[in-house]
């Protein structure tokens, strides 16, 4: 009857599972991280029902071991007397032929071990999938680029880079949480199968030590074996012969019929006699090129000063106002405005939106977030230079929405209403959620944002929704400024030139989230229906 109704809920589960399927990008919103961590909850009420399960059955076995043990105690050492009493040799027989086998036999620990998988697999649905786990660690990996941060204090749980030969903390967390060996180990497996070893021997090393120090856990899926012979191999590729044969000797002490690592061991020889290594000279990781990021030293950079400029980039045409664009509507309560920048021309509008419209924003985008695209060539696809999730919010989707898109209006001028402006669209990033360079206009007339018929993007309006405790500023590459998220507050600059050409200095990048939740809202105006708004100039250069 038992297993009956385990298939019957098994079957039941099958459907579950096939209905919620995972698309497998939480990873790629901090939203649905926050979202696992009611899965983990249900998961832990399961694993506390199958220890105090597993408690009861050892307690029971424990009992047994003690009675047998005092029937073997030293008032038992006679034998010949215990069992001559009938009824110590009855309970003897019993034992050995029914109590022993029951208990050697016994299902209890495959039902309770089966109760704890069936609610593992009643969640499984709603759990991170392996991409999201490779997508995770590429966001480790990127944050250690992009802000220059030690490996080794990564693993400590501290944001740290070395400066002038100093070792100095560019975040602190209220709450440190070190890595383990095998946490080191998977993100460097990551590295080291997409054949990146500039990463993957820096996670490798740091499993190598923690594994050489903690003893192998049944959570684990690496050892010390599994991250000596990927260390090994990802030393051999960046040309460290000597550390390459070293580790392939420590391995063989663990694993000596390993005939693969033999050989390796041979061929490493081979070459250190042939190329004996420079003793005064250390082995240099070089990091792997980028094929579509050319500005990466300055887009890192930028992100690294997180929004604040060195002095030589003040400029004293740059000012601070109380804003109303001679609008009737922004007369009682004028918008505080902040010009960053003049070419490109970028304006921060602070305290753009309340605290709770922003929430009402979030609100509403949540149920529809889906893994943002960018454009490639006619199309749209996903891109890892793009780690977010975005969900598009009609007007009439919340009252919030309209009165953004009014107060767009009052502050620009410009007609924000479709089809000569976009829907507001929401984005929440994920674990180190970045946009790489881009620009938000198109620069290809096979782009999908002609199919609005309405123009090219002509302005950006963005919204900071939240803040975050580091990283996350808007980087402006060309123009060489950044700004940080100012939660509540709002960015605004023009993509085209009034002669309609696109504006090379616009090209900017969402830094990579170090810590925190970012949310976005961005309003895209078009061409099409500003004419009397944003005039041609007389100059058809400008």
């Amino acid at each position: 009857m038992l297993a009956v109704f385990g298939s019957r809920l098994f079957s039941l589960c099958f459907v579950f599972i096939v209905a919620q399927e995972s698309l497998g990008e939480m990873y790629t919103s901090m939203l649905s991280v926050k979202q696992a961590i009611l899965s983990e909850r249900k998961l832990i009420g399961y694993l506390r029902t199958y220890l105090d399960h597993e408690t009861e059955r050892l307690e029971d076995i424990r009992r047994f071991y003690l009675k047998v043990s005092a029937f073997h105690s030293e008032r038992h050492n006679k034998l010949a007397p215990a069992i001559a009493n009938p009824l110590m040799a009855f309970t003897l027989i019993k034992r050995l032929q029914s109590e022993w086998m029951n208990l050697v036999y016994s299902n209890e620990a495959d039902e309770n071990l089966e109760g704890l998988r069936f609610g593992y697999i009643l969640t499984e649905s709603s759990l991170p999938k392996l991409e999201d786990l490779q997508g995770a660690a590429q966001g480790l990996m990127r944050i250690q680029d992009v802000y220059d941060l030690k490996v080794e204090g990564l693993v400590r749980g501290l944001f740290q880079r070395v400066s002038n030969g100093n070792t100095i903390d560019i975040y602190t967390p209220t709450l440190s949480t070190p890595l383990s060996g095998d946490d080191c180990f998977l993100v460097g497996k990551v590295a080291y199968e997409v054949e990146d070893y500039y990463h993957s021997v820096q996670w490798l090393e740091e499993a190598v030590r923690l594994f050489r120090s903690v003893n192998w856990s049944p959570e684990n899926e690496g050892t010390l074996e599994d991250a000596l012979d990927h260390l090994a191999f990802s030393h051999f590729k960046t040309g460290n012969i000597s550390s390459a044969l070293s580790l392939s000797l420590e391995l063989l002490r663990h694993d000596p019929s390993n005939k693969r690592v033999l050989r390796n061991v041979e061929k490493y020889e081979k070459l250190m006699v042939e190329n004996p290594p420079i003793l005064s000279s250390g082995s240099v990781l070089k990091r792997p090129s980028s094929n579509y990021l050319r500005t990466r030293e300055t887009y890192e950079k930028l992100c690294q000063t997180q929004g604040l400029q060195p002095k030589l980039y003040e400029n004293p045409g740059l000012f601070c106002d109380y804003f109303t664009n001679g609008n009737p509507g922004l007369l009682l309560q004028p918008m505080k405005r902040e010009l960053v920048s003049l070419q490109p021309y970028v304006v921060l509008f602070h305290n753009f939106i309340s605290a709770a419209e922003a929430q009402s924003i979030k609100d509403c985008a949540m149920p529809g977030l889906r893994r943002s695209v960018v454009a490639s060539g006619a199309n749209q696809a996903t891109a890892d230079y793009r780690i977010s999730k975005s969900a598009w919010l009609k007007d009439s989707a919340h009252p919030t929405i309209s009165n953004v898109d009014r107060r767009i209006t009052l502050l620009t001028g410009l007609n924000v209403q479709l089809p000569y402006a976009e829907h507001l669209q929401v984005v929440n990033y994920g674990i180190g959620g970045h946009y790489e360079p881009h620009f938000d206009h198109a620069t290809s007339t096979s782009s999908p944002l002609y199919r609005f018929n309405s123009g090219n993007r002509m302005a950006t309006f963005m919204i900071y929704l939240s803040s975050v405790e580091a990283g996350g500023s808007t980087a402006f590459i060309y123009a060489n400024f950044s700004v940080p998220v100012v939660e509540n507050s709002a960015l605004f600059w023009w993509n085209l030139h009034r002669n309609g050409q696109g504006n090379g200095d616009t090209l900017h990048a969402g830094c990579p989230v170090l810590v925190g939740d970012k949310w976005v809202a961005n309003k895209w105006v078009h061409e099409y229906g500003q004419e009397f708004q944003r005039r041609c100039s007389s100059d058809p250069e400008e």
